[in-house]
């Protein structure tokens, strides 16, 4: 749904908003109201708040979470199918021990971080993490502690790739709106991504791991360890024995080797390679380099679509792995098994969906951003604090990125393409800072490992932040130096 015209001065939409957020906060965590009911009773009243038309209430609630769950649910719901096939036959554990082998034991969270990193260039951010997800669970019951050494690592170099390197959307979108090369803007945003992610991600994950305990999330788990407990000593097995990994099928008779680390790394590759072929079509077809209407090129980019991508990869693994020692209805039935954790989190993301579309909606976040464009200070950091602001207010870091850049654009006309870039990423770095309540990603993270909000707001929520202010750092420093160079 597109925005409406104001109802109300930017002072009254701001609180509003804040109103919003706090009596959120407060049934959710005082109140201790299911997350979903909570979200659809605020954003009902905001919306009403806000001065929606009563007659667009319903198209102003069922818009942002249909548009939110069209991209999430299948994502979601294929890669925790995967997700789980990878974790019951042992390829989750194999990966695992041959990622520990290569780093050391010691640098496991590490290893994981760059493993995302390289999966994050392509894939976006929601679907890198239900991929990667039975690995990031598969190395913390091995080595215990705290999940956030591993998860945080992991989540955020994809949330860092997403946000800052093209190909995807929204540092493309920004780049595209102030004029920039998205070469150029590749180029430079690679290097600021991996160094925010090593400084605001990996170094604050230490941190933030040693002062909060997050015990192992039961996601993947399911019945065949037998719950949180099992399996949990370093260098123990799913069948309790120490140094080797067997596992047996909830449903089947039969123990099995677990798959070769060629077959595993395959099938993480084939999403990886397709979304990839479809970025890299898109973008030839883009620039006029390939026709339109070529059918060859579009059915590569058909399978390349994240959601047909992954439904690929499930089915693959279903016969290569899948059927390793069970019949196709055992494995049917552990898929089936699989889904059932994750409505929840299904539904809890699409209302968190909800409630930002009614913020954009309400025209909140328009009026926010158009009243600090004109308070005369430097472009680099206006570029962030309006991004930050458009964060803040609707949750969407896409959003927050292409909406930014479109107000500062015409102040960007005739900078070089190396400052271009750098405007990108600071409006990327304020478009990635504060996820909370009202960003989905902030629920897909809170449930996936099993935080409830205010863990995850000391935790995602601080992480996001110095994993914006890092790559904003970066933008800053680099400003300066690219007027002696250029």
């Amino acid at each position: 749904m597109e925005a409406i015209a104001p109802a109300h001065g930017t002072a009254t939409l701001l609180l509003i908003a804040a109103a919003a957020v706090a009596v959120l906060l407060f049934l959710i965590m005082k109140v201790r109201l299911h997350a979903f009911i909570a979200l659809v009773l605020v954003s009902l009243l905001t919306a009403v708040a806000a001065g929606i038309p009563l007659a667009l209430v319903p198209t102003a609630l069922t818009s942002g979470f249909g548009s939110t769950l069209a991209s999430v649910a299948l994502l979601v719901g294929f890669g925790v199918m995967l997700g789980r096939l990878l974790e019951i036959t042992g390829g989750a554990q194999v990966l695992a021990d041959t990622l520990i082998n290569r780093f050391g034991e010691e640098r496991a969270p590490f290893a994981l971080g760059v493993a995302a990193l390289l999966f994050g260039f392509p894939i976006f951010f929601d679907a890198g993490l239900v991929v990667f997800l039975p690995i990031i669970i598969t190395v913390a019951r091995r080595f215990g502690g705290s999940v956030l050494y591993y998860a945080l690592p992991a989540a955020g170099a994809f949330a860092a790739m997403h946000a800052i390197v093209p190909p995807h959307p929204g540092p493309v979108a920004a780049g595209t709106v102030l004029g920039g090369d998205i070469g150029v803007v590749l180029l430079v945003g690679l290097p600021v991504a991996v160094l925010s992610w090593y400084v605001g991600v990996y170094l604050v994950s230490r941190w933030l791991g040693a002062r909060i305990d997050v015990p192992l999330p039961d996601l993947l788990l399911g019945p065949v360890n037998g719950g949180r407990d099992a399996g949990s000593e370093a260098g123990t097995g799913t069948d309790g024995s120490t140094g080797t990994t067997t596992t047996t099928a909830t449903t089947a008779s039969t123990t099995v080797a677990p798959p070769a680390f060629s077959t595993v790394l395959g099938l993480l590759l084939v999403p990886l390679v397709l979304i990839a072929l479809n970025t890299v079509l898109t973008t030839l077809v883009t620039a006029g380099t390939i026709d339109e209407g070529n059918s060859l090129v579009e059915g590569l980019q058909l399978v390349g679509q994240t959601p047909v991508a992954l439904l690929i990869t499930l089915l693959l693994a279903i016969a290569t792995i899948g059927r390793r020692g069970r019949t196709l209805s055992e494995t049917t039935h552990v898929l089936d098994e699989a889904l059932g954790p994750i409505c929840s989190i299904i539904l809890i993301t699409g209302a968190g969906g909800m409630f930002g579309g009614v913020l954009r909606a309400s025209g909140i976040g328009e009026a926010l951003t158009s009243s600090l464009s004109d308070l005369g200070m430097p472009l680099l950091l206006q570029a962030f604090l309006i991004a930050t602001a458009l964060r803040v207010a609707q949750g969407s870091a896409t959003v927050a990125l292409t909406t930014a850049a479109g107000l500062i654009a015409s102040q960007a006309a005739g900078l070089h393409d190396v400052r271009v870039a750098l405007l990108v990423i600071a409006v990327a770095a304020g478009a990635t800072v504060l996820s909370h309540v009202n960003d989905s990603g902030f629920w897909l993270v809170s449930r996936f490992f099993g935080m409830d909000e205010k863990t995850t707001l000391k935790t995602w929520t601080v992480m996001e932040t110095t994993l914006g202010l890092s790559a904003f750092a970066a933008a800053a420093v680099l400003w300066p130096l690219s007027g002696l160079l250029l």
